[in-house]
């Protein structure tokens, strides 16, 4: 089973870069972030052709903002939107997706961003996902975490962290977070395959940050136990980063049981800039 993440930045602007990668890639379960349209509207847009190419859909909406999806070949079960027990800014925003498909529990995530340390929205942020922690500790043997987590994990997820000081993604609170919810027994399994790599999900559309590798890694694939252990590659697909009119994010990808491209990564294909490239000092933005 080949299972997906990725954060299109707007599935109406993404949409045929969307179609011809869902036929190059066939994942057999995708998780989409930022989708920005209302249920009815992605069902308009997307329906038939999701349903063409063998996919049911679920989805949890809102228009112009935020907005999760989860696509699936292999069944798509017991569907739950939101997370429960997790504050809304101020209201329930679409952030949250989770199903059961092929037999594993997937929640498909797009967290708050924080905005800024300390701001109601970093607080927001910490609160939805000492939530999700519960959700998560509570749920089946295997499941699988993903989506636009926004937090790099260590310095070892962002191109230069003195670019980063003062800002959210790379905080003490927001990384212990992340370790909390971890601690329910998921493993990091793009980073555990590649342990000294340097692998980015995310690069910044403005001065040439793509073409140069100065990127971060924010868009996660975490797996319980079980799932770990059935992992035969883990990888991020940089190529549909690239071209005309791409999403600032790169899709994560996981093959389990079977790798139909062999155990290729981390990235594909590898970046255009050299390991070891000049760093720039420019912050990413903070307004996803």
């Amino acid at each position: 089973m080949r299972v997906a993440t990725w954060n299109v930045n707007s599935v109406k602007q993404r949409m045929p870069r969307l179609l011809e990668w869902l036929d190059e890639r066939q994942p057999d379960v995708v998780c989409l972030q930022e989708t920005k349209l209302a249920d009815d509207a992605f069902t308009k847009l997307l329906g038939d052709e999701l349903s063409g190419r063998g996919y049911e859909s679920a989805v949890y909406g809102q228009a112009q903002w935020n907005g999760v999806a989860l696509l699936s070949k292999v069944g798509l079960e017991d569907v739950v939107t939101g997370v429960a027990g997790a504050p809304g800014f101020p209201d329930p925003e679409a952030r949250a997706i989770a199903a059961t498909c092929g037999g594993v529990r997937i929640h498909s995530l797009y967290v708050p961003n924080g905005r800024e340390p300390d701001s109601d929205h970093y607080q927001y942020k910490l609160a939805w996902l000492a939530a999700l922690k519960d959700v998560v500790a509570a749920g089946p043997a295997e499941q699988i975490v993903c989506g636009d987590m926004n937090i790099a994990p260590t310095d070892a997820d962002v191109f230069d962290p003195a670019a980063f000081v003062g800002s959210t993604h790379v905080t003490a609170p927001e990384r212990q977070a992340l370790a909390d919810l971890m601690s329910t027994g998921l493993h990091d399994v793009v980073r555990d395959r590649w342990p000294t790599e340097r692998v980015f999900s995310y690069w910044d559309y403005r001065a040439g940050m793509f073409h140069q590798d100065l990127g971060m890694r924010i868009d996660l694939m975490l797996t319980s136990g079980p799932v770990a252990e059935r992992v035969k590659a883990a990888w991020i697909d940089r190529k549909a980063r690239k071209g005309t009119g791409p999403s600032d994010h790169a899709p994560v990808i996981i093959d389990l049981d079977t790798a139909p491209d062999g155990d290729i990564g981390p990235v594909v294909p590898p970046p255009s800039a050299p390991r070891g490239a000049k760093k720039k000092t420019t912050k990413l933005p903070q307004n996803r």
